[in-house]
């Protein structure tokens, strides 16, 4: 599996703990579009270079981090073929997999704790989308950006 991550200047320890849980996954390859320092940059411009690549599928998931993770994910939901869940437990990173096949994760570096944010990322990581009656409400959600 691919996953690109990437984060504002509000949580980028957050980013480097995250990668640290995601190579206890042998089979992860992790791509890092920044930023890289404390340095303040814009959200948004994150948000659009990780979901960029999913949408293109260069990446099969992406992880978005800012502040409190909730401008990074308006962002990263304003992007066609996003489904991005902002989690600060685990129940729902879960659910955001098993039933809404999110396919990025938004947490907050000034929110979420080292190891909350491990326990959340590993669980998003493992858990696959069940389908069933959840397809047709993930196919109604993707369908309200054609309107």
């Amino acid at each position: 599996m691919k996953i690109v991550i990437g984060s504002d200047h509000g949580a980028v320890a957050l980013k480097d703990e995250v990668k640290m849980v995601l190579k206890e996954f042998g089979d992860i390859e992790i791509k890092d579009v920044g930023t890289f320092g404390t340095e303040s940059v814009d959200y948004p411009d994150i948000a659009e270079k990780v979901c960029a690549e999913v949408v293109s599928g260069a990446a099969d998931r992406g992880i978005v981090l800012c502040g409190t993770g909730i401008g990074i994910s308006i962002a990263a939901n304003k992007i066609d073929g996003i489904r991005c869940a902002l989690c600060n437990d685990v129940y729902s990173a879960r659910m955001s997999r098993a039933h809404n096949n999110a396919n990025v994760l938004a947490m907050g570096g000034r929110v979420t704790g080292f190891g909350p944010a491990g326990e959340i990322v590993r669980v998003w990581v493992k858990e696959e989308f069940e389908g069933g009656r959840h397809e047709r409400r993930v196919n109604k959600i993707m369908a309200l950006e054609e309107k």
